[in-house]
């Protein structure tokens, strides 16, 4: 293993490295020794037990170092109506971002029951729907204190039942497609795929934010 690849190992995979690795130069010194009959063959056995030293840390470690957004939870989702995305965040770093489809009216934050907008503003995911009727859903807090008063001073209804959730079992073959317009009634919409990827990342109680 070359010096560049080295770094790029979390800091525990070079310590578990570092103890079982002996220099090169050491085992060939050994290697170069005479050997009693059999030798050649305790020899061989020896420079194989070295490289499944070798090798071992490193398939232990390849997964912290190339997927480290598998293991993580998504402690904030950020949605950007304008740009269609959804982004899971974790520690402030991007685990991964979709593709979204928005309410049929996209412009402007929700303001009451029927007018076909998406929130704008700071929600959670207020509890988990397991059989939503678009496959899965993550029930947003929606409306808010300020959507309630907003909604109070115009005398109407602020609305609800806001998800982002999936396709659902008879649109499901639609896939990415879904995207090219945007079609809710105000929720959040990505495919069965990708509702079914996000699902374990995340727990009710977790912040989202959405941005105009």
């Amino acid at each position: 293993m070359d010096a560049a690849s080295k770094d790029v190992l979390p800091p525990t995979c070079r310590y578990m490295m570092s103890p079982i690795i002996p220099p090169m130069e050491a085992i060939n010194r050994n290697d170069a020794r005479p050997h009693a009959q059999g030798g050649t063959s305790v020899s061989r056995k020896t420079r194989t037990v070295w490289l499944a030293l070798l090798v071992l840390p490193c398939v232990l470690c390849w997964g912290q170092v190339q997927s480290p957004a598998a293991t993580n939870k998504a402690d904030r989702i950020v949605v950007v109506k304008s740009t269609r995305t959804m982004t899971l965040m974790s520690g402030g770093q991007v685990l991964k971002t979709y593709k979204v489809a928005l309410g049929g009216q996209p412009v402007g934050a929700k303001q009451r029951t029927g007018d076909h907008k998406t929130p704008e503003g700071l929600y959670v995911v207020q509890f988990k729907v397991p059989n939503s009727r678009f496959h899965r859903g993550l029930y947003i807090s929606y409306p808010n204190a300020a959507d309630r008063e907003r909604a109070r001073k115009m005398g109407v209804n602020p609305g609800g039942n806001i998800e982002i959730h999936g396709l659902g079992d008879k649109y499901g073959w639609i896939g990415a497609m879904h995207q090219q317009t945007d079609w809710t009634d105000g929720c959040i919409a990505v495919t069965n795929e990708e509702i079914d990827e996000i699902w374990p990342l995340v727990a009710a109680g977790t912040p989202v934010e959405i941005r105009p």
